[in-house]
């Protein structure tokens, strides 16, 4: 349900019509030719990078891109209450690309 959530907002959030006219770099590139379709795809490949990074270090755990830290973190499911079920939730990384709901597995990130 996370994996969809994000690849729903973060990442093809930025297909719905004007979404891209929210940022001032969009719209000077537009103004000066820039091709909408080539701006976001753009916006969606680091959208999905951001993701995709913030992801794996949730499933590292903490503490492996900070020395002298010994706390770290999991991320655990919780049920309709919103209290845990205490099952943790790991390699969400992994699987982000097959929220890709066109089929393609992100691969049009990439044209």
């Amino acid at each position: 349900m996370l994996l969809r959530s994000l690849w729903h907002g973060a990442i093809d959030g930025w297909t719905v019509p004007g979404s891209l006219d929210q940022l001032p770099a969009a719209q000077r590139l537009l103004a000066a030719g820039a091709d909408r379709e080539d701006l976001v795809r753009l916006v969606r490949a680091v959208a999905y990078e951001a993701v995709f990074a913030t992801l794996d270090e949730l499933d590292a755990g903490g503490g492996v891109n900070v020395s002298g830290v010994e706390a770290g973190w999991m991320v655990m499911e919780a049920g309709e209450d919103g209290s845990p079920t205490g099952r943790a939730l790991s390699g969400l990384h992994e699987g982000l690309l097959a929220m890709d709901l066109s089929g393609r597995d992100g691969a049009d990130l990439w044209q």
